[in-house]
């Protein structure tokens, strides 16, 4: 069972902890306005505007949420030279993220998702529609040129690597198997949050998909609990990781690793949940820094979880602090945890391993 005690105790050990992550840099827009009435030119509505935001977002939000649990991420990956590009290194740097990694490429925009909320007088505040505005070609080989030499000279001082691809064109065959090799010959722990073919990323230490990726990486739906411990054997096998996990929204976190029993751990927050943007991120960001810091996998996991149970209670693309961490800890049902837990992988509700 996760509790006070040990949360404490990781996030102390979590501060310092140096992550270098590599991945697609996204600008989260979040366009904010009051509804109106409907338009006379068309069944729409129209929104008056109250406020406009810029937060990082994709591989920008995973960077965000180890700064914010005082960890120290490097930031590397591709923005364009625009004026989000730029507004997305000030709000990283005012983070706490580095980037000196970073490289503005003038013939390429920055990737934008641009999500427009709505409230009224009688509800609170939701998204109505999100436009995206990317590019998902690969990057140029000078590109991966700069990113390579970067990667190789940045790794050595992180004590973990972190890659995060959402299929916008820089984790490319080339760097992917750049990454995975520096990774592996400098033993430095290698944690993947990937959409599409997560095989082609074999030998990293943890992969993080959710259950729809999972189940499209497999080939098969999952159903129950038979179909749950299949699919996480068949992506262990696929992938040679040491852990997976399936993140299964409402239904909580799987984990799987080798040579032990499958851990389903609850959901800590099921009746708070507001708005799940940057949610996977929080999760492998969290579940990084915790690993680099000494956790086990399953320590690292009940960190994830925690601190996805904190930013979806919240609007946007928000990040947890210790502080939260440590007052979210507090609400947990700590007997249906632990029960739950037990029956997973025998550990009783106190924590010990039976």
């Amino acid at each position: 069972m996760i509790d006070s005690t040990t949360v404490k105790a990781l996030l102390a050990r979590m501060q310092g902890i140096r992550v270098l992550v590599l991945g697609d840099l996204i600008a989260d827009e979040f366009l904010i306005g009051e509804v109106e009435r409907i338009s006379r030119e068309a069944p729409v509505l129209i929104l008056r505007h109250q406020s406009t935001r810029l937060a990082p977002g994709g591989a920008a939000n995973a960077a965000a949420n180890i700064a914010a649990l005082r960890g120290k991420p490097e930031m590397l990956g591709v923005v364009g030279r625009d004026p989000t590009g730029r507004q997305l290194l000030v709000n990283m740097e005012g983070l706490r993220i580095t980037t000196r990694s970073v490289v503005m490429e003038p013939t390429r925009p920055t990737t934008t998702k641009t999500r427009i909320s709505a409230s009224s007088m009688q509800t609170v505040t939701q998204q109505i529609v999100r436009v995206d505005r990317l590019v998902r070609d690969p990057i140029s080989p000078e590109l991966e040129d700069q990113v390579i030499a970067a990667l190789a000279a940045r790794l050595p001082a992180s004590e973990a690597l972190l890659i995060s691809d959402y299929g916008n064109g820089l984790i490319t065959p080339r760097i992917r198997e750049a990454a995975l090799a520096a990774g592996r010959e400098a033993g430095k722990l290698v944690a993947v949050d990937a959409q599409g073919d997560l095989s082609e990323f074999h030998g990293a230490s943890v992969l993080t998909p959710n259950q729809p990726e999972a189940e499209a990486n497999v080939g098969f739906a999952i159903t129950d609990p038979e179909s749950l411990q299949a699919a996480g054997s068949v992506m262990l096998e696929k992938t040679g990781a040491e852990a997976v996990l399936i993140t299964r929204g409402a239904s909580g976190i799987a984990l799987f690793e080798r040579d032990r029993p499958l851990v389903e751990i609850p959901a800590f927050n099921r009746s708070e949940v507001f708005d799940v943007t940057g949610a996977g991120d929080t999760v492998v960001g969290t579940l990084t820094l915790a690993l680099a810091a000494g956790a086990t996998y399953l320590e690292a996991t009940l960190m994830a979880n925690l601190a996805a149970s904190i930013v979806v209670r919240r609007f946007g693309t928000v990040t947890p602090s210790p502080a939260d961490m440590e007052s979210a800890v507090d609400t947990i049902e700590p007997h249906r945890a632990g029960e739950e837990l037990a029956a997973g992988r025998g550990i009783s509700p106190e924590g010990a391993e039976a």
